[in-house]
């Protein structure tokens, strides 16, 4: 099952490293009609924020107990300047005095004078580790580092912050098998057969904490966070998915918004089906860019792509580890290089050894995608990604009208469509719980101005979300700023101009001309 939005965990630890860096909203052309009528109960709860006065002194009031951070199955201990605390929120946001649940807490305080106060990070997914993240963007952070304590955390539902596991690494594994574009009636049962599996799994794991992971949940823990820090306002960095959790939180919170960053913007104006449209045509013009550098025709390279992935659809390579390379994982392995520039030659690499009969290094860019390690474990955020967006996600596109539309995303782009189309019935089919809203609502009337950083070559958040974010936040509160460039995010993309310009933003309060131009 593939849903791309992420930024965070195997994929963003790779992107850092390299000097670069499912889900509700997307970026690209279509808006859909938002459902912003008369609201559902589930729609309502996910719009009216209780007021810090209605928070028990318990929770406000709470003390942190900061200690050295442990290292985790997945992550080594980071270094001495971090320590980790646990924050109690509400499991039931509209039951603020009942049963809590811990978020993990990840904290370096500032190391220089003049502190301006905390700046959370949410690193995309949704579904990624701040806690794991947080240390690896330290240097690409250090002059804000100068001012601020660096904070992040798993938001509920991720990692150590009651993370879910909906399945085992040998279901997992097997399920590699199941056919992400069914070609056939027993294919297309086996493909939604799993996914409804895959949901009784996450209900059995998850449990009551199913119903309560949404981004409407996590903006509320986020301003009891800056509460309990001792912020005043709340100054945030939030990349890929953590745009759109910044701008539910500044819909809910005007008042307490301070300097917000967003980063790789999610358009909130995009459905479950414009946000598959509008992935599909960013990752179709992030591979044509790809294909012109190496000299290729980009519509005889996809092409070529294309007539690959059918072969292997009939037929799957070998590859040295003895699994074989599917049709759906290798999908998987050519999006990896997508999100970040430095790392397109090692998808000219596995093209080319893939043409040749050797699956080996497109499963192995789809195992670090998929955080897969060589032992056969794999992380859990897709399981959280799932879990999220589906509680977020009110719209279920029925498999007949999926069908439908397959043609139009195939004409989209002949590499991804196919594959996205089929996400938009899979990805929630026969979901536990029902979804909250058709697009969140981000609208900010008296919130301090938003920075919103838009890469024109960002396969996973298309360029035109940061647009549609700063129409959506208000007049006078998005202020867009846009990097000519490739990969996703723009702001560790090692850009003079936008770092500069964000940097100024977040320390002084300078607030760039909207629609301001970093060029390559």
């Amino acid at each position: 099952m593939l849903r791309f939005l992420r930024w965070t965990a195997a994929v963003a630890a790779g992107l850092l490293l390299a000097g670069c860096g499912g889900s509700s909203g997307g970026g690209g052309d279509e808006g859909k009609d938002k459902g912003k009528g008369s609201p559902s109960p589930s729609t309502a709860r996910s719009t009216a924020a209780p007021s810090s006065a209605a928070l028990p002194s318990s929770l406000t009031r709470q003390r942190l107990d900061w200690q050295r951070c442990k290292a985790t199955d997945d992550s080594a201990a980071p270094g001495d300047t971090w320590r980790c605390a646990t924050l109690k929120v509400p499991l039931d946001w509209s039951e603020p005095g009942g049963r809590t649940i811990g978020l993990a807490l990840i904290r370096a305080r500032a190391t220089g004078g003049d502190r301006i106060g905390s700046l959370l990070f949410n690193f995309g997914g949704p579904g990624g580790s701040g806690v794991s993240t947080m240390p690896y963007f330290e240097a690409t952070v250090s002059a804000l580092h100068e001012r601020y304590d660096l904070v992040s955390w798993d938001p509920r539902g991720v990692g150590a912050s009651e993370g879910v596991r909906c399945r085992g690494d040998r279901e997992t594994e097997a399920a590699e098998a199941v056919d992400a574009t069914p070609d056939t009636p027993a294919e297309e049962r086996a493909y939604f057969q799993d996914a409804a599996d895959f949901g009784k799994g996450c209900e059995k794991a998850a449990g009551p904490l199913l119903a309560h992971v949404s981004t409407t949940d996590t903006a509320r823990d986020m301003d009891l966070m800056r509460q309990v820090l001792g912020d005043e306002k709340l100054h945030y960095f939030g990349m890929s998915y953590g745009t759109e959790l910044g701008g539910v939180y500044a819909h809910l919170f005007p008042q307490q918004t301070g300097r917000l960053v967003l980063d790789a913007v999610v358009d909130p104006t995009a459905d479950t089906v414009g946000h598959a449209e509008n992935q599909t045509r960013g990752f179709q013009r992030a591979l044509n860019d790809y294909l012109d550098s190496t000299g290729q025709d980009p519509d005889q390279g996809s092409r070529k792509i294309a007539d690959l992935l059918k072969r292997l659809d009939a037929k799957p390579l070998p590859t040295s580890s003895g699994r074989k390379l599917t049709q759906t994982l290798a999908v998987t392995g050519i999006t990896l290089p997508l999100y970040s520039e430095p790392t397109w030659p090692r998808l000219t690499s596995a093209l080319k050894s893939a043409e040749r009969g050797d699956g080996s290094e497109l499963l192995a860019l789809a195992d670090e995608y998929d955080d897969r390690d060589t032992s056969g474990h794999y992380g859990t955020m897709s399981h959280s990604q799932r879990v999220i967006s589906c509680l977020d996600e009110r719209q279920r596109p029925a498999p007949a009208e999926t069908k439908r539309r397959l043609a139009e995303f195939e004409r989209i782009s002949p590499v991804f469509g196919d594959f996205l189309g089929w996400d938009t019935a899979g990805w929630c089919h026969d979901w536990p719980v029902p979804g909250q809203y058709d697009t969140p609502e981000v609208s900010a009337p008296g919130a301090a101005p938003i920075l919103l950083v838009g890469n024109t070559g960002d396969p996973a958040t298309p360029y035109e979300g940061a647009r549609r974010m700063a129409d959506e936040l208000g007049r006078g509160v998005g202020v867009e700023l846009t990097w000519k460039g490739e990969g996703h995010g723009a702001y560790a993309s090692g850009s003079d101009c936008v770092h500069s310009t964000v940097n100024a933003y977040l320390l002084n309060g300078t607030v760039p001309e909207d629609g301001k131009i970093c060029g390559s």
